[in-house]
């Protein structure tokens, strides 16, 4: 089965690695490039697990990180003619790198201060309330609550991938067996309310069956989206715990899910 998945909430491969330099508290003029890399490629391999029509341009990144990683494995000589205030610095292979980072997040925190500055300005009217009900889309990208972010669903979907050996052999039955993200979204509500409205991420995978885990993790992106269910995670690093919102917990979804 395959799935075509397009999601405003991946942002580009920029923002996945000024996420992760924030996250593993990196200075952003000196990046350790074993860690960055690192821990980019295990976000790619989730989203191609996903299979996100969008991952190309993630993987030109990718190429481009490793690039940077064996060039800056490469021993430097240092002529014997050369000035000794010369700075090497200027071959630095990662200054391309910072710079376009540093424009992105200049960009990034630019349009955070039009959008708060559009809050603000949306609590004055000049006339009557009017229904805004139609401009609902235009918020829908804050998906999460607290401090996890999409990258932090994508992270800790990669290591529910590593728990379950996905990667390895399995002896399965090819069966054809299409399951619904709309069907799935209703499973994952059900399971909430049988757990109390709460459960960990990795307890709504409990099968090591691609396919599933698949349409499960999507329609978990899906129902947060809708803000029927947010994450919680307590501090950086944590387990997520995702939540049914309490004043949603006995009102019925199937309606709002078949939209």
């Amino acid at each position: 089965m395959s799935y075509e998945v397009k999601t405003e909430a991946f942002e580009g491969p920029l923002d996945l690695l000024l996420h992760l330099i924030n996250r593993l508290e990196i200075d952003i003029y000196d990046i350790k490039m074993a860690e960055i890399t690192s821990q980019y490629m295990e976000h790619i391999h989730a989203m191609r697990v996903l299979e996100l029509n969008e991952a190309s341009e993630y993987l030109v990144m990718a190429a481009t990180l490793l690039s940077i990683k064996s060039k800056m494995l490469l021993p430097i000589h240092q002529d014997d003619e050369m000035d000794d205030d010369f700075d090497l610095s200027l071959d630095d292979p990662r200054d391309e790198l910072v710079l376009k980072l540093i424009e992105y997040k200049k960009y990034k925190e630019a349009a955070s201060n039009l959008q708060e500055m559009e809050e603000s300005s949306s609590l004055f009217y000049s006339r009557p309330p009017a229904d805004l009900s139609g401009y609902q889309d235009s918020k829908q990208l804050a998906l999460f609550e607290l401090d996890v972010n999409v990258y932090d669903m994508l992270g800790a979907f990669q290591k529910m991938l590593r728990r379950k050996q996905l990667n390895a052999p399995l002896n399965t039955r090819i069966s054809k067996q299409e399951i619904s993200i709309k069907d799935q979204m209703k499973n994952v509500i059900s399971t909430l309310r049988k757990s109390g409205g709460k459960i960990s991420f990795y307890n709504l995978f409990p099968t090591r069956d691609k396919t599933t885990i698949v349409t499960t993790f999507l329609s978990l992106l899906e129902l947060m989206k809708r803000q029927i269910v947010h994450i919680e995670q307590k501090s950086n690093f944590e387990e997520l715990f995702v939540l049914l919102r309490k004043e949603d917990f006995e009102s019925e979804f199937d309606d709002e899910i078949d939209k």
